[in-house]
């Protein structure tokens, strides 16, 4: 070996550091040494100590700064990541990485029960570690989750400083953990979880690894919180512009049915409408449950407990897999609407069902008001028309024309009654049968574009209808105001004589066969004539088919005799009064009594006409 210098081997020492050549490059430069005289010796052993020492220091250094470039690495990448999935995985994945474990996983805190779960792993060969749950104080991860402590152990399962439980240690056995390091992941004073690394074999974890591992840790938690708290405003964003869009929504349909309204849409067209923004089938259904208007499903009926519940809340309520709104005004309940369809329904869809309902009370409403007047002018121009036909016909005429009314053409004219219903009902019934309906001298007068015979039938249907016996009396045809006027009058005739002969709930014809079979004969005939008003008996007679009876025929056979002495054209007059007052006794009409004569008592009768018994 080449002899050398003392200061030759210091020389060598320090280019070797220079060179980062490894220890035992400078252990070596000693034993090329010991050919030194012995004087030297020991200068050039204190020479390689103290290289060896600074390389010791540089390695650590070294080491360290290798450390910090991946803290600042991992730091710069978690700022970078956005899902807290991706930033978990990171973190173990770096975690493992820097300490060169065999695996690494995470850990996140159950507050409310008390534990801490496995989030996320890197290395895991068994299914048991995943879905690992840990009460506070178990085992190595419970206590430093309780703690807020690092805790390490070379050998998990044979290490008595730790609680073990069935499920920690069959996890740890599952996946063959010998050596297992666990940190806190912490924010201020709070631990949120806890991150590990363990080896498959016993290792002890010197303070460094402990350190390097909690500082990954820190910025680990920075990154959760962040993700965690992106996530939030993620959702909250989420949430606004839901709400945004709901309220877009709400606005536009809003729009479209006020605009449905100011422009005169009905209730068919209203409930098209909300069918196609709440994407299901809509029935509207009045008070009483009938079908007002109905698209895209089936008829429903009544759901009289979802509308009372609707009623009392104010809101649309769920039925089945229906929801139910009721249609109020005020304390007046006008209908319900039924949406189908839709089983679930958001906050904003139901409020919008619900301003449907408020706008189909509008809609029936404004429905209700425009009958109201028209009903009051149509009323009013079969009031002229009854009490005053000749005062102003052509202006009559006008007004008819302007309500769509033709009053030149002919009409039938009818009469309805009832003792148990309010005229105004009645008239409401009679208005869908009828051109024009109106109130007079408390009954229902209608004009029908027909022939007069459908009285009896209309009776049977406003009886059913109103629910209460309704007596129709018909007449006409009438063309013009003032034959209108009459007809009415006949047909009003025509009630009271089915009133008088108690048939209530019927309707017939002035004038036909069928109201002079219901007067009949016999002693009653006048009596029941009488009912029917002045000039009954005339009428009666003038009508088609009419045939006397036996003793209207001896009159009528009186009343064409002549009086002795005065010819064919002269009748005494105790015959032209019996005639024309059928219905008066004896003493008023002129008819001598037996043994009493046309004069008084004193004077006799006169004889018999030739061929009269």
């Amino acid at each position: 070996m080449t002899r050398v210098e003392a200061t030759d081997a210091a020389r060598r020492l320090l280019d070797l550091l220079a060179e980062g050549a490894s220890g035992e490059r400078l252990a070596q430069v000693a034993v090329e040494g010991r050919d030194l005289p012995p004087a030297e010796r020991p200068g050039l052993v204190e020479a390689v100590e103290v290289a060896l020492r600074i390389h010791r220091t540089l390695r650590e250094h070294r080491r360290r700064e290798a450390e910090l470039t991946a803290l600042f690495d991992t730091a710069r990448d978690l700022s970078k990541l956005r899902d807290l999935d991706e930033v978990l995985q990171s973190i173990v994945r770096r975690a493992r990485q820097l300490l060169a474990a065999d695996l690494s996983y995470l850990s996140l805190n159950d507050e409310r029960a008390g534990t801490t779960y496995m989030r996320v792993t890197d290395g895991s060969v068994s299914s048991l570690l995943p879905r690992l749950r840990i009460g506070h104080g178990e085992g190595l991860g419970g206590l430093v989750a309780q703690t807020a402590h690092p805790y390490a152990s070379a050998d998990y399962l044979s290490d008595p400083r730790f609680d073990h439980t069935p499920a920690i240690d069959e996890a740890v056995a599952a996946e063959h953990m010998v050596g297992i390091l666990g940190v806190p992941l912490s924010l201020g004073g709070t631990v949120i979880g806890v991150l590990f690394a363990a080896d498959r074999a016993r290792r002890e974890f010197p303070a460094s690894e402990v350190a390097l591992l909690s500082s990954l840790a820190d910025h680990a938690a920075i990154a959760i919180d962040n993700a965690q708290l992106l996530a939030e405003t993620r959702r909250a964003n989420e949430t606004i512009t839901g709400h945004n869009e709901e309220m877009r929504r709400g606005e536009d349909a809003h729009d479209r049915l006020m605009e449905l309204v100011l422009r005169g849409g009905d209730l068919v067209e209203l409930t098209a409408e909300v069918a196609a923004v709440l994407n299901g089938g809509i029935v509207l259904l009045d008070d009483a449950g009938g079908e007002l208007a109905r698209v895209g499903r089936d008829p429903v009926r009544l759901p009289g407990s979802a509308v009372a519940s609707s009623r009392s809340s104010g809101r649309a309520v769920r039925s089945d897999e229906e929801w139910v709104c009721a249609v109020v005004a005020g304390p007046e309940l006008l209908g319900c609407l039924v949406l189908g369809g839709r089983p679930s329904l958001g906050e904003a869809d139901r409020r919008l069902f619900e301003r449907a309902a408020v706008v189909a009370a509008l809609l029936l409403l404004l429905r209700r008001s425009v009958a109201a007047a028209e009903d009051e002018v149509r009323g009013e121009l079969l009031a002229d028309l009854l009490t005053a036909p000749h005062r102003n016909p052509a202006a009559l005429l006008a007004r008819g024309r302007r309500l769509g009314i033709d009053l030149t053409t002919p009409h039938a004219v009818l009469v309805a009654a009832s003792d148990g219903v309010p005229r105004r009902r009645l008239a409401a019934a009679c208005a869908r049968h009828a051109a024009l309906v109106g109130l007079h001298a408390d009954q229902v007068v209608l004009l029908v574009d027909g022939s007069p015979a459908l009285a009896a039938g209309l009776a049977g249907e406003l009886t059913a209808a109103v629910g209460a016996p309704v007596t129709v009396g018909g007449s006409g045809p009438a063309s013009g105001p003032a034959a209108v006027a009459a007809a009415a009058e006949e047909a009003a005739r025509c009630v009271r004589t089915l009133l008088a002969l108690g048939r209530p709930g019927t309707g017939a014809l002035a004038g036909r066969p069928r109201v002079r079979r219901a007067v009949g004969r016999g002693p009653d005939r006048p009596r029941r004539v009488r009912a029917l008003g002045p000039g009954a008996g005339p009428r009666l007679r003038r009508a088609p088919g009419y045939r006397p009876g036996p003793h209207a025929a001896r009159l009528l056979r009186l009343r064409r005799q002549p009086h002795p002495g005065q010819g064919r054209a002269a009748r005494p007059r105790e015959h032209r009064r019996p005639a024309a007052r059928a219905d008066l006794g004896p003493a008023r009409r002129g008819l001598a009594e037996p043994g009493a004569g046309a004069g008084g008592p004193d004077r006799p009768a006169p004889a018999p006409a030739p061929g009269t018994r």
